[in-house]
């Protein structure tokens, strides 16, 4: 049948082009981790050329590196020949992609890049081209086939330079220490955006579901609190609801290692009292950020007068379940 058929074709390039991906990781080496430092180290931009497919990609490319930290340009080569090569300068690091290596225009842009002083990286998939002899690093990108089954269009081999791409861009994410409020700050729109432009006020948990005690309750009775709502601690507050500290299932069982625990004494005598707190008006790209810098996925939430709001998750910020909790406006 004819719909089996092209199901059949379509099965048979996804497979190919996934095969194409997966030999890129044998590819990897020393270049690869050069190229990541030296973009990294770099006073400039990076600027990425390529001709045709590869300039599609290259496009891509930039807009991944663009949205994640590390500024970058396109260099369409022709334009490049007639006067653009003149954003091109020696602090700068320029990517040029060519599965042959043997673009003629592109060459002729990496001659005159090679002048100017900037460093050059090829992504090619033909490591004794003249692109990667005129080059500084050179990452294989080369595949065994396209998926077109002339073997001309560029398929397999379009794929591999994105997804190095990809690469290259996700390992510089992990160098900068680029993070989700980061990634905010270049993303206003959108889903995430809406996320962490929120406020904490918004999405934490509060009322009843918040776990917590006075100060004069007793170890056993803030226990209790603990285990009714499972939420592994409780906050301890005055009869103001200013709060005072927390005790958490860690430390509870840190004290009955040592034989130290009073089930009939105060819990106030054996909490926490410098609890990680959040304003409930924070938004939560600051969250994130507060809870990425103490290394911790739950931040106690307070207002301005330090009463007790109630409590919100790294979950909660994200969605629990898939589903955003963000009131929209």
């Amino acid at each position: 049948m004819e719909s089996e058929s092209s199901i059949r074709l379509a099965r048979d390039v996804l497979k190919i082009e996934a095969e194409s991906i997966a030999g890129l990781i044998d590819k990897l080496d020393d270049n690869f981790t050069r190229a990541v430092e030296t973009i990294y180290r770099s006073r400039g931009r990076v600027i990425v050329t390529g001709i045709g497919k590869s300039g599609l990609i290259g496009k891509k490319i930039v807009a991944t590196l663009t949205s994640t930290g590390t500024q970058a340009i396109f260099l369409h080569p022709v334009e490049g020949m007639h006067g653009d090569l003149g954003i091109v300068t020696k602090r700068d690091v320029v990517i040029a992609i060519s599965n042959s290596g043997e673009t003629h225009e592109l060459n002729v842009i990496v001659s005159s890049v090679r002048e100017i002083g900037a460093i050059l990286i090829a992504l090619t998939g033909n490591v004794s081209s003249t692109l990667a002899r005129s080059c500084d690093l050179v990452i294989d990108v080369g595949v065994e086939r396209e998926a077109c089954p002339f073997g001309l269009a560029p398929t397999s081999s379009s794929t591999a330079a994105l997804a190095m791409g990809d690469a290259l861009a996700v390992a510089l994410i992990e160098k900068r220490k680029f993070n989700e409020a980061d990634f905010y700050k270049f993303h206003p729109g959108g889903n995430l955006g809406a996320r962490l432009r929120a406020r904490v006020r918004e999405v934490m948990i509060a009322g009843s579901q918040t776990p917590k005690v006075h100060t004069d309750a007793t170890v056993a009775q803030a226990i209790e609190e603990m285990d009714i709502n499972n939420k592994g601690f409780v906050l301890i507050t005055d009869r103001r609801n200013i709060l005072r500290g927390i005790f958490t299932d860690g430390d509870l069982r840190r004290l009955i290692k040592r034989g130290r625990i009073d089930a009939d004494g105060t819990i106030a005598a054996i909490m926490t009292q410098t609890p990680k707190t959040i304003d409930e008006n924070a938004s939560l790209a600051e969250t994130i950020e507060a809870m990425q810098k103490d290394e911790i996925t739950t931040l106690v939430v307070v207002n301005s007068r330090k009463k007790l709001q109630g409590y919100i998750h790294l979950h909660d910020i994200l969605g629990r379940g898939g589903t955003l909790r963000i009131a929209m406006p």
